[in-house]
């Protein structure tokens, strides 16, 4: 089975086509290094829960909405090494800082993930 990143970050609504960009040619680099698959996705229906929810873990803010995001991979060791590659590429640069970036980037969280179950 393969490998995938998965990432939830707030970007505030007036930034959406901003990030987008950023987005596009981000993915575009990262397939270049090994990515088989790149998705971004916009909230529809996250509504706040009673103990957690997609909102409340980003403390999500008005006028933000959430993005969903994954990366998949071939194996783990194939998405070490587009990370590494990534994180290296000059073309990306810019995106390294957060100061630059079209969202809160200390609310994003991201994680690796084993699928274990693919119908």
């Amino acid at each position: 089975m393969n490998y995938v990143d998965g990432f939830v970050a707030p970007v505030p609504k007036k930034n959406l086509a901003a990030y987008r960009r950023m987005a596009r040619r981000a993915g575009k680099i990262w397939r270049e290094h090994g990515a088989l698959q790149y998705t971004e996705c916009v909230a529809d229906d996250v509504k706040p829960g009673k103990l957690t929810s997609f909102p409340q873990a980003v403390k999500l803010k008005p006028g933000e909405v959430v993005v969903f995001s994954w990366i998949v991979y071939k194996s783990r060791a194939a998405r070490d090494r587009a990370n590494r590659m990534v994180m290296a590429d000059p073309r990306l640069a810019d995106l390294m800082d957060p100061k630059k970036l079209p969202f809160d980037g200390k609310r994003m969280f991201w994680g690796g993930f084993k699928p274990f179950l693919e119908l």
